[in-house]
This record gives C-alpha cells, sequence and structure tokens, in this order.
C-alpha cells in the first residue's frame, strides 16, 4: 500500500490557466437559482477538480454533478436532507462500469442488521457489521458524518463496511441525534451512550469487551476523538485505537490554509461548513468547547490515534493541527494525507484506488493496537 502524505501541485499550462481566468470572469457576471451553487463557484471546483484530483475520483465527482445537488448552503434542513450523496454517486459510477452496487458483493464476508440501540432520549437507530468467522471480534463504535445536521448511517454504510472488513471487527454504526431539532451537544451525548452501550453489551454481538476501537468519518470523526475524551473522564473501559478521518478538530477559524484553498471545493465547502454551524450551536461561545474545539482538548492518555486526511478537502488543516496538539499531548498518533482525493473519498473504495488504499490503512491500524 502507498499513500502520499502531501498533496501534489501540478503545474499549470498556460494555455488551461487562461481558459479557467477567461471562464471564471464570465460567470462571475452570471447568476445561478437561489438553491444552486453559482457558475462561479462552480467553475472554481470544477477547475480545481480537473487540475488536482485522481480520474477515478474525478469521474465520481462528475457523477454527482450530473445528480444535480442543490447548495446545501442555500436550501432548508428537510431539502438538504433529501439531496444526492457521494455514496449516490458511486452507485451511478458502478451502473456505468456495469458492475453490482449490492454492498455484500462489493464487500464480501462481511454480514449487516439493523437495530436500535438506548441512548439518553430514546432509542437510537444502529447497523451491525459482523465479519465473517468464528469470533469473538473486537468491536468498534463508529460515527457517520454529515455535519451532524443531514446524513446517516446509510449514506456512510461503504466506510463503516470497509472497515468492519480491513479490521476484521465487528462495527457498530450509530445514528445519533442530528440538529437543529436538537442543538449541541446532543450528538456528543448520544456518541459516548452508544460506546458506553457498545462497551457493556459487546459479548451478545459475538464481540470481545476488551478489545474496542471508535470510528467516525468528518462530523463523526470529531465525535470519535471526543468521545475517547469523555469515555476517559467517565471511567468509561478504554478504547484501543480512534480512527478520525478528515475529522472536525476546530471551528473557531475557518480561514486554515485548506479552507482558503479548498473554500469552493465539491463535495465540502467552507459554506457548508458554516451552514453546518449555524444548525449545530445555539451560541457562538459553543465553538471554544472542547467537544468541538478538539486541538484545544486535554488530550493526554488517549489511546493511539490514526488520522486520514484528503488533499482537496477544506479540512485538511483539522487534521494536520490535530495531529500536532496530539503528539504534543503525548499521544501516539499517525496521519496520511491522501494527494488527489476529496472529502467522503474514504467511501468510495469500490471504484476510487485511494480510498481502498486507505481503508486498508485503516484496517491495519486498528488491527495492531486491538491484537487481531
Amino acid at each position: 500500500m502507498t499513500a502520499a502524505r502531501t498533496a501534489r501541485t501540478p503545474l499549470l499550462r498556460p494555455a488551461l490557466m487562461a481558459t479557467v481566468v477567461a471562464s471564471l470572469a464570465t460567470l462571475a457576471a452570471c447568476s445561478a437559482p437561489p438553491d444552486r451553487p453559482s457558475p462561479l463557484a462552480n467553475a472554481v471546483a470544477n477547475a480545481g477538480a480537473a487540475l488536482r484530483a485522481d480520474s477515478d475520483m474525478k469521474a465520481v465527482l462528475d457523477a454527482y454533478a450530473n445528480l444535480d445537488p442543490k447548495a446545501i448552503e442555500k436550501i432548508s434542513v428537510s431539502e438538504a436532507r433529501a439531496q444526492p450523496t457521494i455514496a449516490d454517486a458511486v452507485n451511478a459510477v458502478l451502473r456505468q462500469q456495469g458492475r453490482s452496487t449490492d454492498p455484500t458483493t462489493l464487500v464480501p464476508g462481511v454480514t449487516s442488521r439493523d437495530t436500535t440501540i438506548p441512548g439518553p432520549a430514546g432509542p437510537l437507530p444502529a447497523r451491525v457489521f459482523t465479519p465473517s468467522g468464528a469470533g469473538p471480534f473486537p468491536v468498534i463504535t463508529y460515527y457517520h458524518g454529515g455535519g451532524w445536521v443531514i446524513a446517516d448511517k446509510q449514506v456512510y454504510d461503504a466506510g463503516a463496511r470497509g472497515i468492519a472488513k480491513q479490521a476484521n471487527a465487528i462495527v457498530v454504526s450509530v445514528d445519533y441525534r442530528r440538529s437543529p431539532e436538537v442543538k449541541f451537544p446532543a450528538a456528543w451525548d448520544d456518541a459516548l451512550a452508544a460506546y458506553r452501550w457498545v462497551s457493556q453489551n459487546a459479548r451478545s454481538m459475538n464481540g470481545d469487551p476488551q478489545r474496542l476501537a471508535l470510528a467516525g468519518e468528518s462530523a463523526g470523526g470529531n465525535l470519535a476523538v471526543a468521545t475517547a475524551i469523555a469515555a476517559r473522564d467517565a471511567g468509561v473501559t478504554q478504547p484501543r485505537h480512534v480512527l478520525a478521518v478528515y475529522p472536525v478538530a476546530q471551528t473557531g477559524s475557518l480561514l486554515t490554509p485548506s479552507y482558503v484553498a479548498n473554500a469552493a471545493a465539491k463535495p465540502l465547502n467552507r459554506p457548508m461548513i458554516e451552514w453546518f454551524l449555524d444548525k449545530l450551536l445555539a451560541s457562538p461561545i459553543d465553538k471554544q468547547d472542547q467537544r468541538l474545539d478538539l486541538v484545544n482538548a486535554r488530550l493526554a492518555g488517549l489511546p493511539p490515534v490514526t488520522i486520514i486526511n484528503a488533499a482537496i478537502d477544506p479540512l485538511r488543516n483539522d487534521g494536520s493541527m490535530l495531529e500536532e496538539a496530539l503528539r504534543n499531548a503525548g499521544v501516539q498518533v499517525e496521519r496520511q494525507d491522501y494527494s488527489g482525493v476529496t472529502h467522503e473519498f474514504f467511501g468510495t473504495a469500490a471504484v476510487v484506488v485511494k480510498a481502498r488504499q486507505a481503508q486498508e490503512y485503516a484496517g491495519q491500524r486498528l488491527r495492531q493496537s486491538l491484537g487481531n
């Protein structure tokens, strides 16, 4: 397995650059329907993807564009939750390739079942992925992305299923409560309750209660790290590893280099983050809460952490800042930064090579800590 640690910086051919500049100048004067991305933003995103994205990642982005998603930052929450996703785009690419979209075909040797687990305010939907074999298996509690506002375990099925396969572990993917129906920190309360329940009920799933881990993508990557901190402080059985895939590690500044460079990127851009935070927070002061502001949290005593980042992602620097904070706290941490791919790439392993590499790497790191 090979993975790039730094983003590519391709040389721009003068003719191509001239074309891009001319297109942007023209589109800047254009208007768009109120619920659609502006032509200028689209041009910037498309030009960036053409120059920086690997061909297989670009195919997913093109399929996503063909699904005609609305601009999430311009629509209501209910409309945003109904928008096409990168998972839908992956299925479109698979159909173009004449391949099955059945997850059990794409990830053989892993079965799943839907259930509910107790939460602080009522039952939480969950999906339990189990690898083939005798067990007992390690158990990983997994949290999906979506800015704490959109998405669910179905949208992020491929990432959780891939982790179960690569780590040879049971994965419990939890649908925590979302904002704005419930504001911060409800999702964090649910995340800890779910992990506590898994630690107490691992045996009932043919799992080993002494071999536990946490994992998540994007907003869920934040929840995974925050839950490890909360479990440490609450005296709950400690996880042996934390996997954070392009985590949100701070919300105090949306002007980091990666936020600036990828302000108009797809499928995640800076205006979307601002929209998510507006729905999530009851007060701007919540940005200073260490459950959100992980880079300034008390991190000492956490288990080994693995961070996965994408080069074409506003959250890239959140990952590097979290890596530095963990090292300064004496926590064992490894971070891989994959060039040529975007936010949400981790779940595209069916069609994107670096997503397969990232899942393999995540599985290797988890197996090392979980002893399997």
